[in-house]
């Protein structure tokens, strides 16, 4: 594997759960990072928290449904750190519940988020990979949408949709751009029990949590193994779920 020392990433939602865990993991690894997230607060932080333990790190205010904050992340890593090397496109929301309840703000936020979210990071990224000749895009996608269940019907198909666009970009990738799609199950965060709206369903997934969900520090460990491969190497598709589920 690869030395990350002086690899700059960007990553998006780094101001909680999954994202946070991989801004603090990448950063031990001397990895330079601009961090984005809506919240300016918890996204100072983070940062905060890393620069005590010696690393580096900067933020942006970022909402992923809006290009024009994407395109203000990249340029301002390239003008942080001179260069840009991975992107993890980590934000996105989950509206949670049956299809004929017929959320649809809440399928909006979703497609907003999850889908035109990555698809502006990418858009953000991708020039600046081109012209290095090399670049990393990680996404984080879902277990979700490979295993469908009643209530996640709209969540999995905004997830399988960046599953099918990772797939097919590292097929028109000459492979100086790499690309990676991780999948997280179960995770200790808050993200499931937000993304519920009943008592009952909090509950459900207060419960699930507890009994099973896994450190999200093993997702950031996934996509320090991903881009610490030798330049050759493409790590395509991880699924990590709980060993009990």
């Amino acid at each position: 594997m690869q030395d990350l020392k002086d690899t700059v990433a960007i990553v998006t939602g780094a101001s909680e759960g999954i994202g946070s865990a991989i801004a603090k993991k990448l950063a031990a690894r001397g990895v330079k990072l601009m961090l984005g997230a809506r919240s300016i607060s918890r996204l100072q932080e983070v940062a905060n928290l890393i620069k005590e333990y010696g690393g580096q790190a900067a933020f942006v205010k970022t909402d992923v449904t809006r290009k024009v904050d994407l395109l203000r992340l990249v340029q301002g890593a390239v003008e942080t750190y001179g260069r840009l090397d991975v992107i993890v496109n980590n934000a996105g929301v989950a509206r949670l519940g049956r299809i004929d309840e017929l959320d649809t703000d809440g399928w909006d936020e979703m497609i907003d988020s999850n889908i035109k979210g990555v698809l502006y990071g990418m858009a953000a990224s991708i020039p600046v990979f081109k012209q290095q000749q090399s670049g990393h895009i990680v996404n984080i996608i879902s277990a979700s949408g490979i295993k469908i269940v009643p209530t996640q019907g709209v969540y999995a198909g905004t997830k399988n949709a960046v599953r099918t666009i990772t797939e097919a970009f590292r097929q028109e990738s000459d492979g100086s751009i790499r690309i990676t799609g991780i999948s997280p199950g179960y995770i200790k965060t808050e993200f499931a029990i937000k993304s519920v709206k009943t008592d009952e369903m909090k509950t459900a997934a207060s419960d699930a949590v507890a009994k099973m969900a896994i450190s999200p520090d093993a997702i950031a460990d996934a996509v320090i193994y991903a881009i610490s491969q030798p330049k050759d190497v493409e790590v395509g598709d991880i699924v990590i779920r709980p060993a009990r589920h």
